[in-house]
């Protein structure tokens, strides 16, 4: 019984899944015509963009899951590397730290030293200048002139004259002011002049804007003036204008040709002329601005008085005109 059963089964062939249909390359082509057909009906339709957003978000979590390794990796390497950079960071600016408090040693060393030269001296001191910070509101619209416009005038006490300053240099100085607003001419107007000084040696010159760009030229000096390039410029002080000591400019070209008897230097300004929108308008006190004027008129008064002392004489000879008992006098001495 059991033969026969286990017969029956071994000539049993399997049912095929297809019992009737078409082949596997007719079942290709027409696979292949429905994706095609499917793919360019959503890139018109767009009927699947939906289905893959909400695919999207369901597969995120496993992106971050898969991600997760690698960002783990990047974040202790980051950690270790950023440990090791501020480490260093760090020992660096305890060594710039230890150099800076030497030199403010120093520095406070000179500085007492100056003042007690000073006094030593009777010179006056140091001219303690006020200031007033102020914002660029538009710059001149005339391309041939170098000026700026700042949101502080006289009402906020600005003074025609003042010097325009930032944290690097000089910029220029207040032409006109107006009641809520100033004009500024910019030291690279070809039409303002500013008196410098070499702080290398002490030179003193008289520094002109060029205009056409932002530099500025040293005219009227000799082939063998005592300047090298990358010297610095500041100003003197000897106009009253400007407070001594502020960076001017810095010498970028110097040409000497045969046929011209000065040299041709080039400087370019240290201020930020055209970068920086506040500003910092320095005047020097109105006591040192009467000292200035005190000066000047005792400079004037000085050949006033020498022609009063040349009259003097002139103005007693009438008396010594007069006889005298000897009659010794000097017209009986000219007869």
């Amino acid at each position: 019984m059991s033969h026969r059963i286990n017969h029956k089964l071994e000539h049993q062939a399997a049912p095929a899944f297809f019992v009737r249909g078409p082949s596997a390359f007719a079942r290709l082509a027409f696979f292949s015509v429905l994706s095609i057909a499917l793919m360019a009906s959503d890139s018109r339709l767009h009927y699947l963009t939906g289905l893959r957003q909400n695919l999207q978000a369901i597969l995120h979590p496993l992106q971050l899951l898969a991600n997760t390794p690698a960002q783990i990796y990047r974040n202790i390497d980051e950690y270790f590397t950023t440990h090791d950079r501020l480490l260093n960071e760090n020992r660096q600016l305890k060594q710039h730290e230890l150099q800076q408090a030497i030199a403010l040693q120093k520095l406070n060393t000179l500085a007492l030293e100056n003042e007690y030269l000073r006094e030593l001296l009777q010179t006056n001191k140091s001219i303690i200048e006020s200031s007033i910070v102020a914002e660029i509101m538009h710059v001149g619209r005339d391309l041939f002139t170098k000026k700026i416009i700042v949101n502080r005038g006289f009402s906020h006490g600005v003074e025609a004259g003042e010097a325009v300053v930032d944290g690097t240099g000089v910029i220029g100085q207040v032409t006109r002011v107006y009641p809520l607003s100033s004009e500024v001419t910019l030291i690279t107007d070809k039409y303002l002049a500013i008196p410098i000084q070499v702080e290398r040696n002490g030179l003193r010159a008289i520094a002109f804007g060029h205009g056409r760009d932002n530099t500025m030229d040293l005219p009227y000096l000799p082939t063998n003036v005592d300047i090298k390039r990358g010297d610095k410029l500041v100003t003197s002080g000897i106009d009253g204008v400007y407070p001594a000591g502020l960076a001017v400019a810095m010498v970028s070209h110097i040409e000497i040709t045969p046929d011209s008897p000065f040299a041709r230097i080039i400087c370019m300004p240290t201020g930020g002329v055209e970068n920086h929108r506040q500003v910092l308008l320095v005047s020097i006190p109105q006591t040192a601005k009467l000292a200035i004027e005190q000066s000047k008129v005792e400079a004037l008064a000085k050949p006033l008085d020498s022609k009063e002392a040349d009259a003097k004489p002139n103005q007693t000879k009438p008396a010594d005109t007069k006889p005298n008992p000897d009659n010794t006098s000097k017209p009986h001495a000219t007869e």
